[in-house]
């Protein structure tokens, strides 16, 4: 048994090993085959590999040669245009050496020129001075004076004549210019003419019997007291026959006390206690008014989108006068000539309405700052987000800023016709008197002027000069001399008229 299976054993190793030495000898050829054949691919792939390169480098290096080439002749041309370059140059320095050659040619001409010319100005000032001297032996006079009397001469005949010219210039202008000008201003104020209302500081309260001006005295004196101190306005109660007088500045105040005044006596009850309460009940009501008239104005006039504080600065202009017209019929009165003025002159209504009711509101802000009106409302304005043309129109309508759009000079002179008319605007008397007194010393502070008169209420001046004194062409030169004064150095409304007169008068007697 054991035999057989070391027989068996050793049999199967013994086929192994036959096995193994068959299969190792197939695969040996095998593998010499697959060498050949790979050395062979490897001897074709080699040879494709250097025809590549030898083609790769055969494309290469004729590139190379092409951009050898292209550079060569770049920089053929280059050589050739700094060749050109060089030429210009050389042609160009030759010519700069003749040009210079050429000016110090001339200038050797013109230093030779300069120097006769300077011996012959020599020689006529010599000359000149000769014969200026021969002239002050034959006149008697030396070359100073004769120029001195020849300029004044001549002064004179400039004077005359710059007069004749600006008379001339001036005539020509107003036959152009103005009567366009007054046909824009007469339609203008005929259009919107209204009438005025002249405004006292005082109020007349009447009342039916004088009973009632002990009630409102009260006892001591305390009912008066209140009213006055609660309203700030003067009661003034004296023998005048069924009336109180109220007297203040402020017509706000004055019509504050006025109502409190009726309502108290209507309801009969007076004591400090009730005037304090319908006092602030018709401070209240008058504030509302005062709201509701601006609202009113700006419907009236077509004006939106103000801010409601120039709204009610609007209604407070109903109560407030200047010069003793009314302010607000005035800056209604402006608005619809600014708008009609406008309208002429192919520009907007709408801003030169606005501007012209704005234009005095800095005549009614509840402080009063010290500033002049117009630079007031004009920051007000600018304030509450008007326009810089009418913020403008409202600072400039005194020429307190420059101005700068064409709605500012509309707005100043609408204001002039409308203060400046007849009844406008009430002076003082001491006031109105002054100023014609001023206008007369003028004119007679002036040589020649025997006489002067100031008529129509001051806007028309008439000087009487001696004709033996003041000529026709020395008369033009006055007139125009205090119309300048009068412009440059007074405070006047609307325009006034200086006329001077001279009068020859040729007598003689028969005996």
């Amino acid at each position: 048994m054991t035999y057989a299976v070391i027989g068996l054993f050793a049999g199967v190793l013994a086929g192994g090993l036959v096995v193994y030495l068959v299969l190792n000898g197939l695969l040996k050829r095998r593998n010499e085959e697959v060498i050949k054949e790979a050395e062979k691919e490897a001897e074709q792939i080699k040879k494709d590999r250097i025809l590549q390169a030898k083609e790769k480098f055969l494309q290469l290096k004729a590139e190379h040669e092409k951009m050898i080439n292209e550079r060569n002749q770049k920089l053929q041309q280059s050589e050739n245009k700094y060749k050109q370059r060089e030429s210009q140059l050389n042609k160009k320095t030759e010519e700069v050496n003749r040009l210079t050659k050429d000016l110090e040619r001339k200038r050797s001409n013109l230093d030779q020129q300069l120097e006769i010319v300077n011996k012959k100005q020599e020689e006529l000032r010599k000359e000149h001075q000769r014969q200026v001297e021969a002239l002050e032996k034959l006149s008697g006079y030396s070359a100073e004076e004769a120029k001195n009397q020849l300029v004044e001469a001549l002064r004179d005949e400039a004077k005359t004549a710059a007069m004749a010219m600006i008379k001339e210039i001036s005539d020509e202008a107003k036959l152009t210019a103005n009567q366009e000008a007054k046909k824009i201003v007469i339609q203008s104020i005929q259009r919107v003419a209204t009438e005025h209302a002249i405004e006292n500081s005082v109020s007349v309260f009447n009342i039916e019997n004088d009973d009632i001006k002990g009630r409102i005295i009260g006892r001591e004196g305390r009912n008066i007291r209140a009213i006055e101190a609660a309203t700030g306005v003067e009661v003034i109660v004296d023998d005048t026959p069924e009336a109180i007088i109220l007297s203040c500045f402020d017509p706000v105040r004055r019509e504050i006390a006025r109502l409190s005044l009726h309502q108290l006596v209507t309801d009969g009850r007076i004591h400090p206690a009730r005037i304090e309460e319908v006092v602030k009940k018709v401070t209240r009501q008058i504030e509302d008014e005062i709201v509701e008239t601006g609202k009113r104005t700006c419907i009236d006039l077509g004006i939106h989108g103000l801010h409601a504080e120039l709204v009610r600065m609007v209604g407070r202009m109903k109560y407030r006068s200047s010069y003793g017209q009314n302010l607000l019929q005035h800056s209604r009165e402006v608005a619809n000539l600014c708008a009609t003025m406008a309208a002429e002159l192919g520009l907007s209504t709408k801003a030169a309405k606005r501007a012209g009711l704005l234009h005095d509101i800095g005549k009614v802000p509840d402080d009063e700052p010290e500033l002049p009106h117009a630079i007031l409302g004009m920051r007000l304005a600018e304030k509450y987000g008007e326009k810089p043309d009418v913020c403008n129109a409202i600072g400039a309508h005194h020429d307190e800023v420059e101005m700068t759009s064409l709605i500012s000079p509309i707005v100043q002179v609408c204001d002039a016709i409308s203060g400046a008319r007849p009844g406008a605007r009430r002076e003082v008397v001491e006031a109105y008197i002054q100023r014609l007194k001023n206008l007369e010393d003028l004119a007679l502070s002036y040589p020649g002027v025997t006489k002067s008169f100031a008529i129509q209420a001051g806007r028309e001046l008439r000087v009487m000069v001696e004709s033996e004194k003041v000529t026709d062409q020395q008369a033009e030169q006055l007139s125009f001399d205090i119309s300048q004064r009068i412009m440059n150095e007074m405070t006047y409304p609307g325009q006034i008229k200086v006329t001077v007169i001279r009068e020859m008068r040729s007598v003689n007697y028969a005996k």
